[in-house]
């Protein structure tokens, strides 16, 4: 067992490290404009990321990517979540956020769908989650009626990322609600500016974003809209969870890091009743903690990516990487906000930014407990 990175890595570890550094840490508390990158900022960065050769990392190279495997984009994804100058979720200064389901799609599909995407000329979002069906998918209610060469889709979508100003919807709709999520899911391609689509509202949460909520009433998609066929929309979505799971675990890795590094400085910096933070146990104990944690679930982490790319089944390994990172990034970056003290809740300051950020990916995309429920299952069951 080889715990090392490959050289590749190691040095496309450094290259993102320095470009965080330098060009993202210094401007992270004026970059955005509420949920979303100043544009001017964007553009800047783009351009730059761009003469790096850090764009489309993980977009294949048949299409002008990096083709990135998921270690690489582990890599990426931990040495970028040490900033808060970029949104938390959506697309960051490397290129289009592209879910893995659009390179499936069809060649009449891609023209009109993926390639725009890739040029900058259109965006998307994933729309799966309702009132009633966030983590129970199988619970969904927004239904997908054939109907003729069409499909009529009802529903109500509620959390949905990007969705405000974007192109297009991809959109998981039940098909057959007697079948749940095992083959009653469909996933259909909607164009937000078909009659019937309205974006009922936003909504503002404590980490700056604003997700928003869909109505469909009445919508007529094409059947040629359809990605793949009837009742593959859950196995669609699913093929990208072990990314996104290794993702958000990458996020709380990142956040961790950064908060390290800012509660040793302060540590060595800060002296009450004569003597720096540094001296004191309690202080001391939450730094080695810390760093010991970092370590463990990094490798957790690693060992996670490697597994998937070299095709080896890892969905126990993405439930403990999801729980453990996620709430690795929040209990760190609790730590560094009580040795910080009142500095810590100061809003000039990233920890507190961190710190809600970090709480938020223990809800999103599976909460932790439900990991905890599906993993124990398993291992009740022999399946371990």
């Amino acid at each position: 067992m080889d715990f090392e990175l490959p050289e590749e890595l190691r040095l496309l570890k450094q290259t993102v490290r320095t470009f965080v550094d330098r060009e993202l840490i210094p401007i992270e508390m004026s970059s955005m404009d509420g949920p979303t990158m100043k544009p001017k900022i964007r553009a800047g960065l783009e351009a730059k990321a761009k003469a790096l050769g850090l764009w489309h990392l993980d977009v294949p190279a048949e299409y002008g990517g990096q083709g990135l495997d998921l270690l690489g984009m582990a890599v990426v994804w931990e040495e970028i979540s040490r900033t808060i100058a970029m949104p938390p979720r959506g697309p960051s200064v490397f290129g289009p956020d592209i879910r893995h389901v659009l390179f499936t799609l069809n060649p009449a599909q891609k023209e009109k769908y993926l390639y725009p995407v890739l040029r900058g000329e259109k965006t998307t979002a994933f729309a799966q989650s309702e009132p009633d069906a966030g983590s129970d998918p199988g619970a969904m209610r927004t239904t997908a009626v054939k109907k003729g060469d069409t499909y009529v889709i009802n529903g109500y979508k509620r959390w949905i990322t990007n969705a405000h100003g974007c192109d297009f919807l991809q959109l998981v709709a039940a098909t057959d609600r007697s079948k749940g999520s095992r083959g009653g899911l469909s996933m259909f391609l909607v164009d937000t500016d078909t009659p019937g689509v309205s974006m009922v509202r936003r909504t503002q949460t404590m980490m700056g974003d604003a997700p928003s909520e869909i109505a469909l009433d009445d919508v007529v998609v094409p059947a040629e809209n359809l990605i793949g066929k009837e009742g593959d929309g859950m196995r669609a979505a699913q093929a990208w969870i072990t990314g996104g799971r290794l993702y958000q675990a990458c996020r709380g890795l990142g956040v961790a890091k950064r908060s390290l590094e800012l509660m040793t400085d302060y540590a060595k910096q800060r002296s009450t009743f004569g003597a720096p933070l540094a001296d004191r146990q309690a202080v001391q104990f939450m730094i080695a903690d810390s760093y010991t944690e970092h370590h463990m679930v990094q490798l957790m982490v690693y060992q996670l990516a490697a597994r998937t790319d070299a095709g080896v089944a890892a969905r126990h390994e993405s439930y403990m990487a999801k729980i453990a990172g996620t709430e690795l990034g929040f209990r760190v970056a609790d730590r560094c906000m009580q040795i910080y003290g009142g500095m810590g809740l100061a809003t000039e300051m990233p920890i507190s930014k961190m710190w809600r950020d970090a709480r938020s990916f223990m809800i999103t995309e599976g909460p932790v407990e439900v990991m905890r429920m599906v993993l124990a299952r398993d291992i009740l069951r022999g399946q371990n």
